[in-house]
């Protein structure tokens, strides 16, 4: 398969999904090409910014700024970054009870930190934000020049959402901050290696996994609301060096079918990164 026709076929499912938008980042370490489609176009981050928490609370915690072990009260209220305004994460809207179970109690951070990962947690990442602060994560992605995901918030505030204040990410920028986690030369490999264990224990996996043969690895994280469905991470296979993808798509809100045509893109890129 040629680059144009990769071009051509992801246009193709795109357009029969109804998606208004697709994004494609790829950098494949064994074959050293790349694949970019719309790769610098915005989109709202849904939750594939809790992939840019975690690196970023690894580095902190490299640089002794936080400790992986410490423990932080769990607690469900949160200012808004629009008006000041308290606002909750509701149960009914979190992929993982157990943190608001533990509401009242304390979690380590490492909990939180894969919680917010292996089950997209809301109030885990919201715990961990508050812990930081939102600028010192920011400032953690510009050190490391990720351009194109920028955090502005936390997860789960209308108010702000309403007024246009959202995390919003590229494809370039996803990819640039999974290439760091694959390279090693961000984190050393002891924090690194941990933070791929998180990201490789994800449990949504009907997006860039399923397109996959099943000897395929990835460490990844997926972002879904009702006008956005994203998956981005790194693709390990069998007897070659591994490569770096992400998919972002936006659609409007009464498209129902949208994870399956983002693993058919995952699958003609797997086919032509490998010519399979």
């Amino acid at each position: 398969m040629s680059a144009s026709v990769l071009h051509a076929r992801i246009s193709q499912i795109a357009k029969d999904a109804k998606f208004s938008a697709v994004a494609v980042a790829v950098h494949d370490y064994e074959t050293q090409r790349e694949i970019e489609h719309e790769v610098d176009r915005q989109f709202h981050a849904a939750s594939t910014i809790k992939a840019a928490v975690l690196l970023a609370i690894y580095k902190l915690a490299e640089d002794g700024r936080i400790r992986l072990d410490d423990t932080l009260h769990v607690r469900n209220r949160f200012r808004s970054a629009a008006d000041g305004e308290v606002f909750r994460v509701a149960s009914s809207r979190d992929g993982d009870a157990e943190v608001h179970r533990r509401i009242g109690r304390s979690m380590r951070v490492r909990e939180l930190a894969r919680a917010m990962i292996v089950r997209s947690s809301n109030l885990a990442t919201n715990v961990l934000l508050d812990f930081t602060g939102i600028e010192p994560i920011q400032r953690v992605l510009n050190d490391a020049k990720i351009d194109g995901v920028t955090l502005r918030r936390s997860v789960e505030d209308e108010a702000a959402f309403e007024k246009g204040i959202n995390n919003e990410v590229t494809a370039n920028g996803v990819a640039r901050l999974f290439r760091l986690l694959c390279e090693g030369k961000f984190l050393r490999d002891e924090f690194r290696e941990q933070a791929l264990d998180v990201l490789r224990a994800q449990e949504f996996n009907s997006m860039i996994p399923a397109g996959l043969p099943e000897s395929a690895k990835v460490a990844h994280k997926t972002g879904e609301i009702s006008t956005v469905c994203h998956d981005a991470g790194i693709v390990f296979l069998p007897d070659r060096k591994p490569y770096v993808i992400a998919i972002l798509t936006e659609m409007p809100a009464s498209v129902e079918m949208r994870q399956a045509p983002v693993a058919e893109i995952s699958r003609a890129i797997f086919e032509y990164l490998t010519n399979e």
